[in-house]
């Protein structure tokens, strides 16, 4: 049982950290991300959701889904001074734009081949 609501966990932090990491990428960027990456994990997220409370009763599948969501902005906030900390505004950006372009290309080799 704690196997399951440990994969339960994992599920919703992973999906519901790849719907928070549409808000870093630029528009056109992230409209990609919304449409290719963003709606699975919503999915993905709320089947989790679903799984918890077929699997667990409602409480510990809400303490769940509070957990992950605190998780993962905990995460991304300590991230980013991690980043700031390390790195120039400008070494930022640059890199910022090569993973956004990155995604871009990924994509359209995806489509293409």
């Amino acid at each position: 049982m704690i196997l399951k609501y440990i994969s339960f966990l994992i599920g919703l932090t992973w999906s519901y950290s790849l719907i928070k990491t549409q808000s870093i990428f630029s528009k056109k960027t992230g409209l990609i991300f919304k449409i290719f990456i963003s709606k699975v994990s919503w999915l993905t997220f709320l089947a989790a959701i679903y799984f918890g409370y077929k699997n667990f009763s409602i409480k510990p599948t809400l303490i769940g889904v509070i957990m992950s969501v605190f998780i993962v902005h905990l995460g991304f906030m300590f991230f980013s001074k991690f980043l700031s900390s390390k790195f120039t505004e400008k070494q930022l950006i640059f890199s910022k734009n090569f993973f956004e372009y990155s995604l871009i290309v990924w994509i359209l080799y995806y489509f293409l081949y």
